[in-house]
């Protein structure tokens, strides 16, 4: 049996995922059918012509792998700083076994890159995210499509209306982001496993990337657990498409910050 420490015990990202890795396909299964709408979002939302594929979080490369065959991308990286979760990567897979906040290590130019299911709210403070997101914008493509998925603080269909409205109050004389830290945990061989992620809000992500020189070209509301596509921001979580910001115009938003609270 688990000490009451170790039962309470909150791990760093990487920590939490190898040790969650030989359930991962358990734990995804839950949510099969929002990755799935994400995933199809994605795959219909690349432009044709593109060749290269970075994975951020690519996990055991599955995901990639389909996104790729979808899209008639023929180079794929996939980055993963869990060493358990690389270990189920196809031996020929180009994997960088670094975490994202280490991308400025790194050269390339990539066409399209993904960071899905969160796994921006992994990576803290909001200045390292700030700092990933000015990476994702060094390596894409002039032409090239970033496809970034977030858990939205301000979604009641799954955190309920009350909770939901208790975290909108509280923000309200917060800077934006200041309140989004949460604690995440799963169950693995009957024994908690935690760790620490990061919720947003709509206005909280705008100003991430206008600091990092991205622009919004569109935002999706997807239903966290039916995978449909929702109308209102509250209804789901949010999926981003977001290209490098023109010179002339550093930062420029598809919406300011300041025009929607969720």
């Amino acid at each position: 049996m688990a000490s009451i420490a170790s039962r309470n015990e909150t791990l760093d990202p990487v920590a939490a995922y190898d040790r969650i890795a030989p359930d991962y396909a358990r734990i995804s299964s839950e949510r099969q059918p929002y990755l799935d709408a994400v995933e199809r979002l994605v795959i219909a939302r690349i432009p044709r012509g593109r060749r290269s594929l970075l994975d951020v979080g690519g996990g055991n490369g599955s995901r990639a792998a389909r996104i790729a065959a979808a899209a008639g991308l023929n180079e794929t990286v996939l980055l993963e700083p869990s060493a358990r979760m690389r270990q189920g990567c196809p031996p020929d897979a180009t994997v960088w076994a670094m975490r994202a906040e280490d991308l400025g290590s790194r050269e390339g130019s990539f066409d399209v890159i993904t960071c899905l299911w969160n796994v921006l709210g992994h990576v803290s403070p909001a200045a390292s995210r700030v700092e990933v997101l000015r990476q994702f914008a060094r390596l894409i493509s002039p032409k090239g499509r970033i496809f970034i998925d977030v858990n939205h603080r301000y979604n009641a269909r799954h955190y309920g209306a009350l909770k939901t409205a208790a975290r909108f109050l509280r923000d309200l004389g917060s800077r934006a982001g200041a309140n989004g830290d949460v604690r995440v945990a799963w169950t693995v061989g009957g024994e908690p496993c935690a760790t620490i992620g990061h919720v947003f809000t709509h206005r909280e992500f705008a100003g991430l990337c206008q600091a990092a020189g991205l622009r919004i070209e569109a935002r999706f509301v997807i239903d966290y657990a039916s995978g449909e596509r929702r109308r209102w921001s509250f209804a789901g979580n949010l999926t981003y498409i977001l290209r490098r910001s023109p010179p002339e115009e550093p930062g420029r938003l598809q919406r300011s910050p300041h025009q929607s609270a969720g």
